[in-house]
């Protein structure tokens, strides 16, 4: 099928690409109101689905406590999260996922060649040496799994260490040996958890670095075909134009994450500094209890004290006293998808009619569906507040319109030249800072310039003490 991008894509395949997925993905996610996740699925939490009737959900149960109690023995004082378990939770969540056609890698690979061409107009930062690859759910899943152990196991970690310090030490002493055995049940529990998270998030993901999450490895730009396929059905766009707009933000990023060498450690680290604050607080719990005063004995009264408690939070509330940690880490996130944004929108604009439309698109689908926050919420179990992405973005215009292209992919140099949180409601204040910095430059270069120019010709340096003319009526020379 030819096209106006000068090479050609396979057809959409708007009717067939369902086949070999079990169906619309959205059914298995849980929360979302589907047969296989909706809450009145008490098993939903396990990575059930409720279609089978009791049969299937009993066998599931029965392979589950067999992988279980494999996982146990195969995990011996391993990590806090038992990924074994993790991984076949996410691929029970997947079923069986569409494979990659050669079609699909083509027009992956056609689509990153073009948009990298168009990008070299937009960005002073060089194309990535990173190879084009069209992935499925299960390739996205085992691809990125080593990035996910490194967000989430220090969060688990530290989180088991602040449950411990919650106790009273009377119960930490009569646990003793018991130890061990209850750190391996909490891996395999947050690793049924992580595994359940995942499982969505592999068939929601487009590329191997949504929302400006590196959690593919390097050297490699991934795109999703089916699940791209899948969202682009209610845009009324054609299926070419869409694949080419996720191309050409996935592009972008990889020039920023392979160009840009200290911005990878930056997200992992600010995710390892929140977590070593790690505390529980349970002094809500403790006051509700102390209230409910059940020792009168009458049982309508506690029956209704009971009762009271339903509208109650009675979970533990977790943070961190290294709250700047998540300040960062929300930041950072913004200004990488707010560079990507505006990027984006100069290398399409005149190229393919839908751009904006497909901008519109992503934003609401960051606003409503799918985000960075939402993914280390479910996976990594950091609660962000939402990326300021369009105050970001607005900051990164306003900045190119003030100093050029050149000048504002520079401010990625170095992390301290990096605008803050405060320089996302005040752009003018970051952009002083840059003009002075322009303005030191030129005066640096002309001091330069004056310095080669007194070496090349010493003479201009001979001044009379007086600071009056060196020079005799005549003429001559003093």
């Amino acid at each position: 099928m030819s096209n106006g991008f000068g090479f050609s894509f396979p057809n959409d395949g708007r009717d067939d690409d369902r086949e070999g997925r079990g169906g619309d993905s959205r059914d298995n996610q849980g929360g979302q109101g589907g047969e296989g996740g909706g809450p009145n699925n008490p098993f939903a939490a396990f990575g059930f689905g409720g279609q089978g009737g009791l049969g299937d959900i009993l066998n599931q149960f029965g392979q589950m406590l067999s992988g279980v109690g494999n996982s146990m023995n195969a995990q011996p004082g391993g990590d806090a999260v038992n990924f074994d378990m993790a991984a076949r939770v996410a691929r029970q969540r997947i079923g069986q996922a569409k494979s990659v056609s050669a079609g699909d890698s083509k027009a992956v690979e056609e689509s990153v060649k073009l948009v990298d061409l168009w990008l070299d107009e937009a960005t002073t930062l060089p194309a990535a040496d990173a190879a084009p690859k069209a992935w499925n759910a299960e390739l996205w899943l085992e691809q990125t799994m080593p990035m996910w152990k490194r967000l989430v196991n220090p969060v688990a970690e530290h989180m088991n260490r602040a449950q411990l310090d919650t106790m009273p030490e009377e119960a930490r002493e009569m646990m003793g040996p018991m130890a061990g055995m209850m750190r391996q049940m909490n891996s395999v529990q947050m690793g049924m958890k992580l595994g359940h998270a995942l499982g969505d998030l592999a068939q929601q993901a487009l590329t191997g670095t949504d929302f400006g999450l590196p959690v593919a490895p390097r050297g490699v730009t991934a795109i999703l075909p089916a699940n791209v396929a899948e969202i682009g059905r209610g845009l009324e766009v054609p299926g070419q134009e869409v694949i080419v707009h996720v191309a050409a933000r996935e592009a972008a990023r990889q020039r920023l994450f392979q160009h840009v060498p200290w911005l990878v450690e930056r997200l992992v680290s600010a995710v390892e500094e929140y977590a070593a604050g790690l505390e529980i607080d349970t002094s809500h719990i403790e006051e509700i209890a102390r209230g409910l005063n059940l020792e009168s004995g009458d049982p309508r009264e506690i029956q209704e004290k009971l009762a009271n408690l339903q509208g109650e939070d009675l979970s533990p509330r977790v943070g961190s006293r290294n709250a700047t940690a998540t300040e960062r880490l929300e930041t950072l996130l913004a200004l990488v998808e707010g560079w990507v944004d505006v990027v984006v929108a100069e290398a399409l604009a005149d190229r393919i009619p839908s751009a904006p439309q497909l901008a519109e698109a992503w934003a609401r689908r960051r606003a409503t569906g799918g985000s960075a926050e939402q993914a280390f919420a479910n996976v990594v179990g950091i609660e962000l507040a939402a990326p300021r992405v369009r105050e970001a973005a607005e900051l990164w215009r306003r900045v190119g319109n003030a100093v050029g292209t050149k000048r504002r992919d520079e401010v990625w140099n170095h992390p301290d030249f990096l605008p803050t949180g405060e320089h996302l409601e005040n752009p003018a204040a970051f952009i002083d800072t840059l003009l002075d910095d322009s303005t030191d430059a030129d005066l640096d270069a002309e001091f330069a310039k004056l310095e080669e120019e007194l070496r090349a010709n010493p003479d201009l340096t001979r001044e009379d003490g007086d600071g009056e003319d060196d020079g005799r009526e005549d003429g001559t020379e003093l």
